[in-house]
């Protein structure tokens, strides 16, 4: 019997046809095992990334809203410390009077009643022992109060003005109870006097650690304090103390890790609170999220070998039948009739058929995608993603068949006063009212003109203009013009247009795009509701620097800072006048303008030390009177508050010591080395600081190393590594991540966008 198996089987490799087949079964069954496994880790890569990012920014989300609660209690804590009341109560001799104590307390009653996230506060005078709390009431001794146990906490506040940590307190039955409590000191002449403790409600503290956006995915987050000890967790998958000290072992300050725990594997994410440590931290498990995978990739495991049972029945029947593909497939590719298949044959007709089908069902999906990939394709032309003639000219014939040979024009339409815009209209809404302005351009037009309207983002819209037919002589800037006066009727808000010449071929598509964006910047001379034709502004001086722009921020920043609003605005007013006057090309302008934002944007961060400042990036998109009175109203207000501060001994204090880390951005400067400068303690030197600057001495001399870091990054040619050095780190990681931390994108990214966006200015 074997030997007859033998010559059967050598009898079916002589035929070409087995033969091919089963090359072919094999190659496909290779090919299938392949594709199903690397879909199973690609799919499982594609998932840990898909769902790292949503995960931590859900954590700094909550993280963030968390902070500001803390925030906000820190500030009561604050009006608690500087009460009259508070001050009569350390320091009388008759401490426990009736009317001081009533007061107090009804201002700590009206002080939590404002929040729903504070349960009571405390004040503890340190050297007499009493303590006056709300809802508690006077205690003339801690150990007649309830709740003393706290009161050691002075030794660890030390050189901190403010502490948050969480503490166990006896409850009712017996057992003691977890409570979050955040400690103020109270300083009276330089001394420590008393201590404020003020206790979260923990539910309203935490309520936002929500899981609504983890789906049915097995999670569990936590925060834990600056020691890594449990203050807060939920979540449907119980993880042990042990998982937990595991993920922050191997996870080692990114933010992102994967790992396996008891035979389950895991995918955690973190996030560290800049201004309370605590670390919030979520764990996901991977087998509830890659179940579909591994069920995908067992499916075609088995479907692969079932191709190959086939592969080889298939052999069999092929060599038992008249096998003739080579003239089926041409029957069915030339025009085949369902209805004439015969039963007998072999499935490659199906397979066959099933392609035409789908090559059909393709050609559908397409058609309706169209508009879709036009966009696109006029959005990366804009961007310089494509460039290529040959790409080019391929995808214009794909998606343009039915645009003829005619010229072809662009019209680049911007809203005015985008942040004004922007404040006015919801962010959920914003994109309807572009995708109506879009709709009313199309809806106009469509009679006489092929339209693709195209969305660049932000304030910005692209519309592509073809006459319908070519030998009529239509005015693309009319057209627009009446299109736009329709905008503020329906939508009530006005838009600008900048229109470019007529162009012939698509391979000038991007010329006309850049000739629309020059005639758009003479908005800023013309006025809102414009529309701008690239003729009428084409034979304008070209764009230049002012030569003076350098020495002039630097004068007014010193005006400001010398507290003269009059003379500041004079100086602003006499540059805007003679921009006025001389027209300068608006290239010129713009990078003038926003040179003056980023240089009063730098002045305001000194006196607030953080924030988003006002609306650099929408000045592009107003008229020269809306831009000089926000600019102008900026300068008053900065060099007002200057002026206020001028005779405050505390901010003299603490420009020496802003004045000393400028000098020093690249020496290894401690906090007491500043100080010592000032000729105060480094503890007195942290309170005024945050006090008058409302930062930390530490933080503000970061954000001083950082913004010399960007200049260095634009105007050098450094390496990362040496300007690390110049602005006082001696390790370029480090310094790499406390940029990225500071400024949200790496120095190399910064310097190669900064460089980009201004060679695009000075070519413009």
């Amino acid at each position: 019997m074997t030997l007859s198996f033998l010559k059967w089987l050598k009898f079916n490799f002589t035929n070409t046809q087995t033969r091919l087949l089963l090359i072919l079964t094999i190659v496909v069954f290779m090919i299938i095992i392949a594709v199903g496994m690397t879909t199973y880790y690609s799919a499982k890569s594609v998932l840990q990334q898909e769902l790292s990012e949503p995960q931590h920014q859900m954590l700094r989300i909550s993280m963030n809203d968390i902070d500001e609660v803390i925030r906000e209690s820190d500030q009561i804590a604050v009006k608690i410390a500087l009460n009259n009341n508070v001050y009569r109560f350390l320091t009388s001799e008759l401490q426990g009077s009736y009317r001081n104590v009533t007061e107090l307390v009804q201002f700590l009653e009206t002080l939590i009643s404002s929040t729903p996230y504070i349960k009571s506060a405390y004040i503890y005078d340190v050297e007499r022992e009493s303590m006056v709390a709300f809802p508690q009431g006077y205690s003339s001794s801690k150990s007649n109060f309830p709740d003393s146990g706290w009161v050691g906490v002075a030794a660890e506040l030390d050189d901190r003005p403010m502490l948050v940590k969480q503490r166990e307190i006896a409850a009712g039955t017996g057992k003691s109870v977890s409570q979050i409590t955040l400690y103020r000191k109270i300083m009276l002449a330089g001394q420590l006097k008393g201590i404020i403790a003020i206790n979260f409600k923990t539910d309203q503290m935490f309520k936002h650690m929500l899981l609504s956006s983890i789906s049915d995915l097995d999670n569990h987050r936590f925060i834990l304090d600056a020691d890594n000890k449990p203050l807060y967790d939920l979540g449907n998958y119980p993880v042990g103390e042990d998982a937990v000290v595991q993920v922050l072992t191997q996870l080692e300050g990114e933010k992102l890790g994967e790992f396996k725990h008891e035979g389950k594997l895991l995918l955690a994410s973190q996030t560290i609170s800049p201004y309370t440590g605590w670390r919030y931290l979520s764990v996901i498990s991977q087998d509830s999220l890659l179940a579909n995978a591994q069920k995908i990739r067992n499916i075609v495991f088995i479907v692969s070998l079932l191709a190959l049972a086939a592969g080889a029945a298939a052999i069999t029947f092929y060599n038992t039948a008249a096998l003739k593909p080579v003239r089926r497939m041409r029957q069915l590719l030339s025009g085949y009739d369902r209805e004439q298949i015969s039963p007998e044959l072999i499935d490659l007709e199906k397979i066959t058929g099933q392609l035409l089908t789908d090559h059909a069902q393709q050609a559908i999906n397409l058609r309706q995608t169209l508009p879709e990939a036009s966009s696109k394709f006029l959005t990366d032309i804009y961007a310089g993603n494509m460039t290529g003639y040959r790409e080019i000219g391929e995808k214009w014939n794909r998606y343009f068949m039915d645009w003829s040979d005619s010229p072809l024009a662009v019209a680049m339409l911007s809203i005015d006063d985008y942040h004004s815009w922007c404040e006015r209209f919801k962010k959920s809404d914003q994109s309807l009212l572009k995708f109506a302005i879009a709709n009313i351009i199309a809806e106009l037009l469509s009679g006489e003109w092929r339209v693709i309207p195209a969305d660049l983002g932000r304030d910005r819209l692209l519309v592509m203009l073809q006459p319908l037919e070519s030998d009529r002589d239509l005015i693309a800037a009319s057209a627009i013009g009446d299109a736009l006066r329709m905008i503020p009727r329906l939508l009530k808000f006005q838009v600008s247009a900048g229109v470019s010449k007529y162009h012939e071929g698509v391979m000038r598509l991007q010329q006309a795009m850049h000739e629309a964006d020059s005639a758009l910047e003479y908005r800023l001379y013309r006025g809102y509701e414009q529309v701008i034709q690239f003729e009428d502004v084409s034979g304008n001086p070209e764009p230049g620097k002012a030569a003076e722009e350098n020495e002039l921020m630097s004068t007014l920043t010193e005006t400001i800072e010398a507290g003269s609003a009059e003379e500041a605005i004079k100086i602003m007013d006499k540059t805007f006048s003679r921009m006025e006057v001389e027209q300068w090309h608006p290239s010129s302008a713009f990078v003038f303008l926003e040179s003056v934002a980023e240089t009063l944007e730098r002045i305001r961060l000194k006196r607030d030390g953080e924030g988003c400042g006002f609306r650099i990036s929408g000045l592009r998109t107003m008229h020269m009177e809306a831009a000089w009175t926000v600019l102008q109203q900026e300068v008053g207000a900065l060099a007002a508050w200057y002026d206020s501060m001028q005779l405050s001994k505390d901010f003299i204090a603490c420009q020496q010591m802003i004045a000393f880390m400028k000098e020093h951005l690249e020496d290894p400067v401690s906090i007491q080395d500043i100080a010592e400068h000032a000729g105060i303690g480094s503890s007195l030197a942290s309170q005024l600081f945050k006090q008058e600057m409302n930062d930390t001495i530490h933080g503000y001399f970061t954000k001083l190393r950082m913004e010399r870091a960007c200049e260095l990054l634009l105007d050098t040619d450094y390496r990362i590594s040496e300007i690390a050095s110049m602005v006082g780190y001696q390790h370029e990681n480090s310094f790499i991540r406390v940029y990225r931390k500071t400024k949200d994108i790496t120095p190399g990214k910064y310097r190669e966008m900064m460089r980009s966006r201004r060679d695009s200015l000075l070519e413009s």
